[in-house]
């Protein structure tokens, strides 16, 4: 090997070297790069989510104890009135809530004929009849108790909201459907 291509090899060598020196600080720059990026967009998501967690905190009204108290006194309000007005002694032209719920609770819409409109009552009731004598002659009439348990309760409180209105106005009211106006049926 003679002098020239000794130089010429470690000349190469320098290069290679001087060029992985390069690639290595371009490479270690570049993942300290991505690192503070990463680092900042972990710092903005943590911010985000504390703002977000801050601005939640502010929409939810924290309750106060004068809030409870002052909700658990309107409900008692209206539990007195409610019990006033089951317990007052009935006048002549009214319908009892006793009798209307207990009523619809047994006879199911058939009680709804006591105080309720009979454009409703009388078709719930045919229904009502037409269903309970087929269901009567199914065998698994067990199985569907617990609707009809369900469907007997819906009723009672159907048949109290009647004896209610009738009470408020003084006569039967209908509680589904549009109500009609009498002026619009005179010519």
């Amino acid at each position: 090997m003679t002098d020239d291509e000794a130089a010429v090899r470690a000349r190469l060598a320098a290069l290679e070297a001087e060029v992985k020196a390069e690639t290595d600080a371009k490479s270690a720059a570049k993942a300290a790069a991505l690192e503070r990026l990463r680092a900042k967009k972990d710092a903005e998501r943590q911010a985000l989510v504390a703002g977000q967690a801050a601005l939640v905190k502010k929409q939810q009204p924290k309750p106060s104890a004068s809030d409870d108290f002052e909700g658990a006194l309107q409900m008692m309000r209206q539990a007195r009135g409610v019990k006033q007005e089951l317990t007052r002694p009935r006048e002549e032209n009214e319908k009892s809530w006793l009798w209307s719920g207990g009523l619809s609770l047994l006879l199911g819409p058939l009680g709804w004929l006591y105080a309720g409109s009979f454009r409703e009552a009388v078709p719930a009731s045919a229904a009502y009849l037409l269903l309970a004598t087929i269901l009567v002659k199914l065998p698994f009439m067990f199985v569907l108790m617990p609707a009809i348990m369900v469907a007997a309760v819906v009723s009672g409180a159907i048949g109290v909201a009647y004896s209610y209105q009738y009470n408020k106005h003084g006569s039967r009211q209908r509680l589904f459907g549009e109500k009609e106006d009498k002026k619009k049926l005179k010519p």
